[in-house]
């Protein structure tokens, strides 16, 4: 097998599929990419079992054939060659595979393509079609709220609900909640999923910085993204995600509204004086005056910040994981956010002020109960 391919080009495209290629692995071939090449194109494939992606790019092929190589050995040596073009030279019977450009020659060895797990199938699927954008954006604002407790696997993906007159995107750990809508995008019909964290890291290094449709196509078992000259497989977490609706309160008693990147700036400070087993943050609002305080008891670090503010409703005291606060704050674009609360051991609701067209974000947080002065 011999085929000549940019050293630029084929980094492209190993990138995204090395993000795949696990850490650890239980089988030694999963180290490896699998690389075909037939009537002039080459197709290489990596998997975790979860996780299968295979891109395909165009090549001058003088024989076809199939090798695995190994993965990060192999995009490490291309990370050192400038763009130039390279030979690949594979004896199919020894497993070595001979990489030659205009100066220089470096030989590695191969296994057998046929220990390679083949690329998994998504049969009688169901399909989508959603603007790549749409799907960076949900996963942008939803990610950090996705948990990582593998004892409670349902909280540790993306829950993609699809409706006929909006889609829908949620992320929870117990402690927070993210709840992403998009009223300019529907499906044909009423249905759900529960995408993998690792996933959407790849996805996210595989879309396309533009309104481009994606191809969905989803079963019970697998979700099959179809990205240009890229397909992504993945295993879908087989779990009952939790009624998030029914944590959303019925009604609220008071909004605050505040300045986003003041708010954020002040959080931050506190942050590095609050207790790290907590990052407990009081919010005491009087008036349109908003108090910020933070302490570490075990040091006696204390901090204070105040800010003007829109409130309606009685005056109220009230906690939150300034950690969480942060990371909530900086998903959302809006200049001004808001806090629909209701007592100050009942889950807060934080929006932007002004939600973006065809867009609505809500975020709830679990207060921590507040115990200084």
């Amino acid at each position: 097998m011999k085929f000549i391919v940019s050293s630029t080009a084929l980094l492209k495209q190993l990138q995204v599929a090395v993000d795949v290629i696990p850490s650890k692995v239980v089988l030694p071939i999963l180290s490896y990419f699998l690389f075909e090449v037939e009537n002039g194109k080459l197709t290489v494939s990596a998997t975790d079992m979860e996780i299968s992606i295979k891109t395909m790019m165009p090549v001058e092929s003088r024989e076809d054939g199939a090798i695995a190589v190994e993965a990060k050995k192999l995009v490490d040596l291309l990370k050192s060659f400038p763009e130039q073009p390279l030979t690949f030279s594979v004896n199919l019977e020894t497993g070595l595979v001979g990489i030659s450009h205009d100066t220089g020659s470096y030989q590695i060895q191969g296994e057998n393509s046929e220990d390679f797990p083949k690329f998994p199938t998504v049969e009688g699927a169901s399909s989508i079609m959603l603007p790549a954008n749409i799907i960076a954006e949900a996963m942008n604002v939803t990610n950090f709220g996705i948990g990582t407790d593998e004892i409670r696997p349902a909280m540790t993906g993306l829950y993609t609900q699809l409706f006929e007159n909006e889609l829908r995107f949620v992320s929870t750990d117990g402690n927070k909640l993210v709840l992403y809508k998009r009223t300019d995008a529907k499906a044909s019909k009423e249905d759900a999923f529960l995408l993998p964290r690792k996933v959407l890291n790849t996805l996210k290094l595989a879309l396309p910085n533009s309104t481009q449709d994606i191809e969905i196509q989803y079963n019970r078992l697998n979700a099959h993204f179809t990205i240009n000259n890229m397909v992504i497989v993945c295993r879908l977490i087989d779990e009952r995600f939790p009624d998030y609706r029914a944590a959303f309160p019925l009604e609220t008693k008071s909004r605050l509204k505040v300045a986003r990147l003041e708010l954020m700036g002040h959080i931050r400070r506190l942050n590095l004086i609050a207790s790290k087993s907590t990052y407990q943050i009081k919010f005491s609002i009087t008036g349109n005056n908003l108090k910020l305080n933070a302490e570490d008891l075990d040091y006696a670090n204390k901090g204070e910040e105040q800010m003007t503010c829109e409130y309606e409703g009685n005056d109220m005291e009230i906690g939150f994981n300034g950690k969480f606060l942060s990371e909530m704050l900086n998903a959302m674009t809006s200049d001004e956010v808001e806090f629909h609360l209701t007592e100050f051991n009942r889950p807060g609701i934080i929006k932007p002020a002004e939600q973006l067209e065809g867009e609505e974000i809500q975020m709830l947080l679990m207060p921590i109960v507040v115990n200084f002065n």
